[in-house]
């Protein structure tokens, strides 16, 4: 188990954070949702779930392999862009000794395409949680928690970087500070659930994360 550096960590949601996928992603939910019959604000709903609890809380069990396979199909054949700004940060963090994980509700089959395009990726950060490895979806903490575990670091001596209001939700349930990117929702949206608010993740400055800054 990683000692982390002061007792911080830093704890990154993947998709709208790291990678630029929410708009692809919301065409595909978007485009499912009416093949489906579902709320039309159904693919702003899900924004930060797993697949699991998409499926279980929108779609009959009997059509759960058709909708998974149509996901992962599309997946397979997605450009997964790297927002200007991630690797540097990742980087930065890894050399001041702050301990890192992605946080993420993407599944393992989806998490083996973007490693086929960004090798590179699981060797900057030090543990990743992905949403096989929880029972619970967030606004639920359990993702956060379960990473601020393995990083030995207390759970209120995290940062916790997303773009869902799900996501914060589960940052600020983990007892964390956040910081809201407002490159899926608007700013004024995410800002009551945002330690600190910024447009993308190049603009998160690194004494964000000293002890100097750090309120609690």
């Amino acid at each position: 188990m990683t000692q982390s550096h002061n007792g911080i960590s830093a704890l990154f949601d993947l998709d709208g954070v790291i990678v630029d996928t929410e708009p692809s992603y919301t065409r595909f939910w978007h485009t499912t949702g009416q093949k489906y019959n579902l709320s039309p604000t159904f693919a702003t709903d899900i924004k930060g779930t797993t697949l699991n609890d998409i499926l279980n809380r929108h779609f009959p069990p009997t059509l759960h392999d058709q909708v998974k396979h149509e996901i992962w199909q599309y997946e397979e054949t997605m450009e997964y862009i790297l927002f200007p700004g991630a690797i540097e940060l990742l980087r930065s963090l890894r050399e001041a000794g702050i301990p890192t994980a992605i946080v993420t509700s993407s599944d393992n089959t989806k998490m083996s395409y973007l490693y086929r395009q960004h090798p590179e990726l699981p060797e900057l950060v030090d543990t990743i949680i992905t949403g096989d490895l929880v029972t619970k979806s967030k606004p639920d903490p359990q993702g956060y928690l379960l990473a601020a575990s393995r990083l030995n670091c207390e759970p209120t001596r995290s940062f916790v970087i997303e773009d869902s209001l799900q996501g914060l939700k589960a940052g600020k349930a983990a007892g964390a500070t956040t910081i809201g990117i407002s490159t899926t929702l608007p700013p004024e949206v995410i800002a009551p659930f945002s330690d600190l608010l910024v447009s993308s993740i190049a603009e998160i400055p690194l004494d964000f994360f000293s002890l100097s800054m750090y309120k609690k």
